[in-house]
């Protein structure tokens, strides 16, 4: 089971089906803040959805197509991030997170994003890691431009959420540009 601690405060791991409830927790004590901008969250109702989901996390793991982690906080369930998607033949990874409301301000999200970039370039050995943000999505975006990547682009009406599309902004870091930080 992957396990890693960034911090004494932080950490990362696989998550397992007993973190069902404490992750639909989180979900609905966020539900409003997260429905903004994750078009699951209408979705997630029980326990069971969110169960649903943490299998399907391990199915990804399982055949090495992604790997989507929890993330710890003082060892509190506060968020997930990872891989939504892990290209080999291409060697690129592309990363997603969501945090919730309460934990919002603390330099989490940086520091757990900082972690998989250098993980993707220095373990897995991959050539590219990409991050994905809505256009109208700042505090998403200020992830990656905090850790020097690149703006690359805007897809346009990439993603629909509940009743309207937003485009994405995507952002991109190389592996020689990471290990020239």
């Amino acid at each position: 089971m992957f396990f890693h601690e960034i911090d004494d405060d932080l950490t990362l791991k696989l998550m397992e089906l007993d973190d069902a409830k404490e992750l639909f927790n989180l979900t609905d004590a966020s539900r409003e803040y997260l429905r903004e901008w994750l078009p699951w969250v209408d979705g997630t109702t029980t326990v069971d959805d969110s169960r649903g989901f943490i299998e399907h996390t391990l199915r990804g793991f399982k055949d090495k197509k992604s790997m989507t982690m929890a993330i710890r906080y003082k060892g509190k369930l506060v968020g997930t991030a990872g891989f939504n998607s892990l290209d080999w033949s291409n060697k690129i990874a592309c990363i997603g997170y969501w945090l919730g409301e309460n934990y919002q301000g603390n330099g989490i999200m940086t520091r757990v994003t900082h972690h998989l970039t250098d993980y993707a370039f220095t373990v897995l050995d991959f050539n590219r890691v990409d991050i994905r943000a809505a256009h109208e999505n700042t505090k998403s975006q200020s992830i990656p431009k905090r850790l020097g990547f690149v703006e690359e682009g805007q897809i346009r009406q990439a993603e629909w959420l509940y009743d309207h599309y937003v485009d994405h902004v995507v952002y991109g870091m190389l592996a020689s540009e990471w290990e020239n930080q």
